[in-house]
């Protein structure tokens, strides 16, 4: 079990930094309000993060 959380955990910072590098701040700050809203169960937290990320990919 351990080693699953380990696993999920690098990919999680791996694909953080991904965004980080290629969408700059603005980026993980969406999939910041995306991941949040998502766990709140906060449909306007979750909707501006993936509003956000949607505005940057479309760029």
């Amino acid at each position: 079990m351990p080693l699953i959380y380990l696993a999920v955990a690098a990919l999680v910072i791996g694909f953080e930094q991904l965004i980080q590098w290629k969408y700059g701040p603005m980026g993980i700050i969406a999939f910041l309000a995306l991941t949040v809203g998502i766990k709140a169960k906060n449909t306007m937290i979750g909707g501006i993060g993936a509003v956000i990320l949607v505005m940057l990919l479309a760029h």
